[in-house]
């Protein structure tokens, strides 16, 4: 007879973190922010309490770190859209269209993280969007694609305008998911020209 070996008692860190998340964005949608307490997570994702506070300290950080996540995966997403086009003016419509795919894919994570309950005015991952734009847009500035324009503001009008745009696309009869990335990209490129 042969002594199976003892699997360990403890998850790894990063698959515990992940099931703590995982826990908290599901309690989160389900529930809202504010209802959902850190008992409710740590029992959802199976973990003791001081394993949460390893990580977070408080609720908000754990959300904040939800933010964190879902911006990483949209930004890499979008950023592999933007290798392949080899000009700005292709870029920007990549950029268009799959900010749309990806916003859709996971609205209401979305709006739960950035909409509902609980969201900050210093939103430093909405900035991070801004400055992936910026980066297309001094690339069009460069190679003479469109006129130089204050970047800043730019790149907040072209992410501010996607976003609402989003956020209408349940209410809305003048475009729907499959259109709007070309409808933005049509707007943009004139507001550049």
């Amino acid at each position: 007879m042969t002594i199976q070996p003892k699997k360990p008692r403890t998850k790894p860190a990063e698959e515990r973190l992940d099931d703590l998340m995982n826990a908290a964005e599901k309690l989160f949608l389900s529930k809202g922010f504010i209802n959902t307490t850190v008992s409710e997570i740590v029992l959802s994702a199976n973990v003791a309490k001081g394993t949460f506070y390893h990580y977070f300290q408080s609720k908000n950080d754990i959300m904040d770190a939800l933010r964190t996540r879902y911006m990483d995966w949209y930004l890499e997403n979008i950023k592999k859209a933007l290798i392949s086009p080899t000009n700005a003016t292709q870029k920007l419509k990549a950029w268009c269209e799959n900010s749309i795919k990806y916003y859709v894919e996971k609205r209401e994570v979305h709006d739960m993280l950035f909409h509902d309950e609980y969201h900050g005015r210093n939103n430093t991952h909405e900035q991070r969007a801004i400055e992936q734009i910026k980066e297309i847009l001094a690339l069009g500035e460069k190679n003479k694609e469109w006129q130089p324009l204050p970047p800043n503001l730019m790149a907040t009008i072209i992410y501010h305008s996607m976003h609402a745009a989003v956020d209408n696309l349940a209410i809305s009869t003048e475009y729907n998911q499959d259109n709007l990335g070309e409808l933005l990209f049509q707007r943009f490129s004139q507001l550049l020209k």
